[in-house]
Order: structure tokens, then C-alpha cells, then sequence
């Protein structure tokens, strides 16, 4: 065993048990004796570090390894409870029993932050020194991208009444103080995603979803741990405080949307101007026609995915609502206004992923994650303004649109799929050169990076927040 593996082991065994120790000081509700939550943060750790070590290149991929390992943890604990669990338990619908374990969910997420985060950099090597880490670039990016969505989120906060709750971490009740606060908190946390993400970033779609992920650890670590701690109250893990919090979590994952796409424009717009000279290399393509060609692309392939989500709109009567967004009032006219948005929809996934898809898993995947994404942008936020109304991030709001996600993500999936087959046609007839088609891979994600981990947490804690909250 070499040095770097020795250090992940060891990095994931003391994170381990730093994890044991969050599990058992939050109300998670497990009644395991310290030494028996020591031994399970050891066994996590070091089977986390043993099998997805060597795929942890840096504390950011280290950091979403570790979440998606860390979820599967938290269905086998649901699943013991199911199977092997008291006989009380095995009486309990399943639904119940995910929502007896929602607090458990958090201890875990804030543990896999823990050991994810510290296997990351005992995985530091010189691997990553063909990826350049520029830390006053990461800062300034990730900080300007943090003051946008902390705008964005500061509506809710601002409906909700939520600043004075902030401005009580200095013991004050000012609103002003809690905005002034709030705005701070952002920025620091936009220059985080920047410092743990800038190696990770290698398009807008990814980023983007990077971000939307990043937003939803923390609502676990801020809104539901953390705030209430700094306020000198003891955290309500229970899943009906989360649901009274359900709002918080769609900002934070508005909040993270922003920050992911701000902050990879930005990185990508600074490399380009300051960093990126290749005069000897001629792309395939210019920018221009590249852009032009995936928004094109992508229209198209939203053909099949809207479809199929307008036979799910069909069923749960929702192209009439649809229709008023045009002031209309038929099916006909709602099923019009859906193809139109279902194409520019489609046309910016092309945009923003058309670096990203390297086979069909990854299409499937990218696209049900697109879709999720604009099953909170959409029908929980942007439709009741566009229709007259204001954004409705309720449990209530988020119950009633549940036909409406399972047809994203048909949506999605079907984009991704369609999409990946048009790309694949369109670059075998580019690619009339082997050096073009090898500079057009290097801009692709490599296998490898934890993107799987990414669609794994942001698709599960996505789909089964709103259920379990609602």
C-alpha cells in the first residue's frame, strides 16, 4: 500500500468516527451505544476510503463520492428497519418508515460531508497538477456567483419573513442587519462552491448541477443544524419541522442553481481571457456554431420527452393551466404553449451539456437531472408567476405537482437519450480529422469523476424530499 492510499484509509477512518460523533450528538434517533457507532463511522469510513478512494482526486469529487455513498447508507438503514427491524416496524408503510429515519438522512449527509471532505484532501497528489488550482479565482468567482443567489433566494426569505431569524445570530431583530447578514453568508458560501469545485467544473451543465447539489447540503447543514445551534436552540431533525422549512430547501437549491452556472461563466470567461492560449490548434468548430447547432439540436430532441410528459399533462388535467401562461383556455392551445417551452428548454440542455454525455448512461443521467432541476424552476416557481401569481415553495404546492415530477424526468430522460443520438451523428460527420475528435474529447468529462454519485444524490434527495415532506 502506498503512501496516498495509506493517507485516504486513515482519512476516512477518522472521518469516520467524527461522523459517529455527529450521529450520535444530533437527534438522529439511533440507540446504538457509542461503541457500536464508532465501529459502524470506522467500518463507513474505511470501506468508503478502500473503494472510492482512488476516484477522490480532491476534496470536491471526494466531497459528492461521498454523498451518494452516504445516501445508499441511509436506504440500507430505511431498508434494515423495513426487514429486519422490530416487529413494530415491519408494520409501518414504507412511507413511514423513510420519514422515522429523515433525521438519521441528516446526521449521515453532515458525516459524508465530514469524511468526503477529509478523504479528499488526504487524496491530494500530483495528479491534479496537470488541473491548476488558481485560489484567488475560485474566490472572487464563487463570491460574485454567491451575491446573485443570495438575491434570488432573499425573495423567499424576504415573503417568509425569515431576516430578522438571521439577524438573531448577532442578537439583533433588524431586518436590515438580517439582509446584511444573509448577503454575507451567501458570498461565503459561493466562494466555498469555488474553492472545493473550481478542478470539478468542466462545463456550464455540470456546474450547474454541482451547484443545485451543493444547495441541498446545505439546507441540512444550515437551516436545519447549524441555524438553530447559532441561535442556541437544540436542531428539530424531525420531518415535519423540515416540511415547515420546505421553502428553505427550494432556495437553496435556486441559490445553488445560480451560483453553479454564474460561477462556471465566470471561471470559464477568466481562463479565456487571462489563462487559455492554443494558436497552433484550430477547433472543429466556433464557438458560434457550436452554440448555434446544440440550441438546435437540443429544440429537436425535446420533441419525444414532450410527448410523453404531455400524455402525464393529460391525465392530470394541467394543459389547460398551462394555456393561460398565452391566455388561452384549451387543451389544444395548452399542449401549443408546452411544445414551445418543453423546446427552449431543450435547446438550453444542449447548450449546457453538450460537452458532458459520453454515452447513454450519462445522457439518461444528465437529462432526469435537468429535468428534476426544472421541476423546481417550473411548476414551483416560474408558471404561478407567469400565470399572475407569485412562486409557491409550500409542501402543499410541491404535493399537488408530484404527477408533474415524474413526467420531468420522463421529459428529461427522453431529452438526454435523443439528444446524445443527434450529437453522436452530427460529430461522426465533423470528426473527418482523428486530431479534431481528440481535441473535442479533451473538453469532455472523463470517466471517472463522480458525476454518477452527483445524479445518484441530487436525483434521490430531490424525489424523496418532496415526497416524505409532503
Amino acid at each position: 500500500m502506498d503512501v496516498v492510499h495509506s493517507r485516504r484509509l486513515v482519512a476516512g477512518v477518522l472521518g469516520g468516527l467524527v461522523g459517529a460523533a455527529i450521529v450520535g450528538v444530533l437527534p438522529s434517533g439511533e440507540t446504538l451505544s457509542p461503541f457500536a457507532l464508532a465501529l459502524a463511522g470506522i467500518a463507513c469510513g474505511g470501506i468508503f476510503a478502500a473503494l472510492l478512494g482512488t476516484r477522490a482526486l480532491g476534496p470536491g469529487s471526494s466531497l459528492v463520492w461521498a454523498l451518494g455513498y452516504g445516501f445508499l447508507v441511509w436506504i440500507v438503514c430505511c431498508a434494515f428497519v423495513s426487514l429486519g427491524g422490530h416487529s413494530d416496524d415491519l408494520r409501518m408503510p414504507m412511507i413511514d418508515v423513510v420519514r422515522s429515519r429523515f433525521a438519521l438522512l441528516v446526521a449521515i449527509v453532515l458525516a459524508s460531508v465530514v469524511v468526503g471532505i477529509s478523504v479528499g484532501f488526504a487524496a491530494l497528489d500530483e495528479r491534479l497538477e496537470a488541473r491548476r488550482f488558481h485560489f484567488a479565482r475560485a474566490v472572487c468567482a464563487g463570491g460574485f456567483a454567491g451575491v446573485f443567489g443570495g438575491w434570488a433566494f432573499g425573495k423567499w426569505m424576504e415573503q417568509a419573513g425569515f431576516f430578522p431569524l438571521i439577524a438573531g445570530l448577532v442578537r439583533s431583530d433588524s431586518v436590515s442587519v438580517g439582509v446584511s447578514l444573509h448577503f454575507t453568508i451567501a458570498i461565503v458560501i459561493g466562494a466555498s462552491f469555488g474553492l472545493l469545485f473550481q478542478r470539478e467544473i468542466s462545463g456550464l451543465g455540470s456546474s450547474l448541477t454541482w451547484g443545485a447539489a451543493y444547495g441541498i447540503v446545505w439546507w441540512f447543514a444550515g437551516a436545519l443544524t447549524f441555524l438553530p445551534l447559532l441561535l442556541g436552540k437544540e436542531p428539530d431533525l424531525t420531518y415535519t419541522h423540515a416540511a415547515a422549512l420546505f421553502g428553505s430547501l427550494v432556495g437553496h437549491i435556486v441559490y445553488g442553481l445560480i451560483v453553479g452556472l454564474l460561477y462556471a461563466m465566470v471561471d470559464g470567461t477568466w481562463l479565456w481571457l487571462f489563462e487559455r492560449s492554443d494558436p497552433l490548434n484550430r477547433a472543429a468548430e466556433g464557438s458560434g456554431t457550436i452554440a448555434l447547432s446544440s440550441l438546435w439540436r437540443g429544440g429537436l430532441a425535446s420533441v419525444v420527452g414532450a410527448l410523453l410528459f404531455s400524455i402525464v399533462m393529460l391525465q392530470t388535467g394541467t394543459l389547460t393551466r398551462v394555456a393561460q401562461i398565452a391566455h388561452g383556455t384549451t387543451i389544444f392551445e395548452g399542449f401549443v404553449v408546452h411544445l414551445v417551452i418543453a423546446a427552449i428548454i431543450g435547446a438550453s440542455y444542449g447548450v449546457l451539456f453538450h460537452y458532458e454525455v459520453l454515452d447513454d448512461l450519462s445522457a439518461a443521467g444528465w437529462g432526469a437531472v435537468y429535468g428534476l432541476i426544472w421541476w423546481f424552476l417550473g411548476p414551483l416557481t416560474l408558471f404561478p408567476i407567469l400565470i399572475g401569481g407569485s412562486f409557491t415553495w409550500t409542501t402543499a404546492a410541491a404535493d399537488a405537482q408530484l404527477p408533474s415530477l415524474i413526467g420531468h424526468l420522463i421529459y428529461g430522460i427522453a431529452l438526454g437519450l435523443v439528444f446524445r443520438d443527434l450529437e453522436r451523428r452530427h460529430l461522426a460527420r465533423l470528426f473527418v480529422d482523428e486530431r479534431l475528435k481528440r481535441r473535442w474529447m479533451r473538453r469532455q468529462r472523463p470517466i471517472g469523476t463522480p458525476a454518477p454519485a452527483l445524479w445518484l444524490f441530487f436525483l434521490g434527495t430531490g424525489v424523496v424530499l418532496p415526497i416524505i415532506l409532503g
